[in-house]
């Protein structure tokens, strides 16, 4: 709370007191923040609770418990980890595994993938979008935004495929910490999908003690948003995370409040009919909402998000029916259609290979061909990895959380 948050309300309980006239000094801390502060507080967390209620022996070796709360593949952004999985593992006997060194570093392989090829070059786009969504007209806008929501995915879950496979080479099993987000097709299922740890923390830690679903309609609204408060807050001390936070929560109430209304409409208009034609429509209508909400996260302040948020339709028809206007809109990022059609080719790679993992997985099926052809894809994507090298150092974004 300290380290996170006094900043925040300091600035927060200034404003406040200015607005009716009083003066309330309080400082500015200039405080370093504690590698990995947000993450292995939230483990240290899960062990005291599991311990307190009993679903976990207390560890009586210190050098154990120190390696369990700061582990360093998972350390900086996860994913949190339970003790019940990771406790026992190091008190086991690891040997060399040839299979498994091999599985663990394709895994971060394509974690480096994503996020040196993928992420990085979709930051490098939409940088100067966000700082000034003043000077852009609205498609310029929504391509930003959209470009950012695979940029946090790649960057994030790329983040995770290289801490598992890392702690994989040494036969360390982390938890899956993202699984196709993307496709979800509620907002609710996004949740089961994304940041897998971390939801599933805030379900068994506080959503559940307060009541979960086994509560009144009404109190299980309240329980809802405020985990989905928390849930904001905990990614930053700024309220664009809150807003972030309470659009995903309101998201969730309405779809609760609805269901009974959604499938009607289903009935009435023969989408029931039509699964393939349903699951596209609720899939796209996720997207969209999810990268709506991704603006807030973004932005640097809630005065940049608002503008962005109530200019996406500005010019947009002109942006969409004539050549010029599309060039136009397609020239900040980076003023080359070289690097916006680079971009939209490592996203549908992305895309690509997502879909064939929910079939049995890319890079199974890459370790099953025959070794020359194996090791060329090797070649080949490290290739890719150093070829597409951004210059400069771009740092992981929940590094800061």
């Amino acid at each position: 709370g300290f380290f996170k948050y006094f900043n925040f309300f300091a600035d927060n309980a200034r404003a406040l007191a200015h607005l009716i006239g009083w003066n309330l000094p309080l400082p500015v801390l200039q405080v370093l923040l504690p590698i990995g502060l947000s993450f292995h507080v939230f483990q240290s967390l899960s062990y005291t609770i599991e311990v307190y209620r009993g679903n976990q022996a207390p560890e009586r070796h210190l050098g154990i418990y120190a390696l369990y709360v700061m582990f360093w593949p998972q350390l900086v952004a996860g994913p949190i980890e339970r003790p019940q999985n990771l406790l026992h593992q190091f008190h086991a006997e690891h040997r060399f595994d040839f299979e498994r060194l091999a599985d663990g570093m394709r895994l971060m392989g394509w974690g480096f993938f994503k996020k040196v090829v993928i992420a990085d070059h979709a930051a490098k786009l939409i940088d100067r979008i966000f700082v000034a969504p003043q000077d852009h007209g609205g498609l310029t806008l929504i391509v930003a935004a959209s470009f950012f929501a695979f940029q946090i995915y790649c960057d994030f879950s790329g983040y995770s495929d290289i801490a598992r496979g890392a702690a994989r080479t040494m036969g360390i099993d982390l938890m899956l910490n993202f699984r196709r987000p993307y496709f979800s097709r509620s907002i609710q299922e996004f949740w089961t999908r994304w940041h897998i740890s971390l939801s599933t923390w805030f379900r068994d830690y506080l959503y559940i003690p307060m009541g979960g679903n086994r509560v009144s309609k009404a109190r299980w609204t309240l329980n809802l948003l405020a985990v989905f408060l928390v849930s904001g807050l905990w990614h930053g001390a700024n309220w664009t995370y809150v807003v972030w936070g309470a659009l995903h929560g309101a998201s969730l109430v309405a779809g609760i409040w609805t269901q009974g209304l959604r499938v009607r409409l289903y009935a009435a208009t023969g989408l029931g009919r039509h699964p393939v034609l349903l699951a596209g429509l609720q899939g796209l209508t996720v997207f969209t909402f999810v990268t709506f909400a991704w603006i807030f996260f973004r932005a640097p302040s809630l005065a940049h998000a608002a503008h962005m948020v109530t200019h996406l339709h500005t010019g947009l028809w002109a942006h969409l029916t004539t050549a010029e206007g599309f060039v136009a809109a397609i020239e900040p990022f980076e003023g080359s259609p070289s690097r916006f059609g680079f971009a939209l080719l490592t996203i549908a790679i992305l895309l690509t290979g997502e879909t064939l993992e929910a079939r049995g997985g890319v890079m199974a099926r890459v370790a099953t061909w025959p070794k020359p052809a194996r090791w060329v894809a090797y070649q080949l994507g490290i290739a890719a990895i150093l070829l597409f090298l951004v210059a400069e150092s771009r740092t992981f974004i929940y590094f800061q959380f």
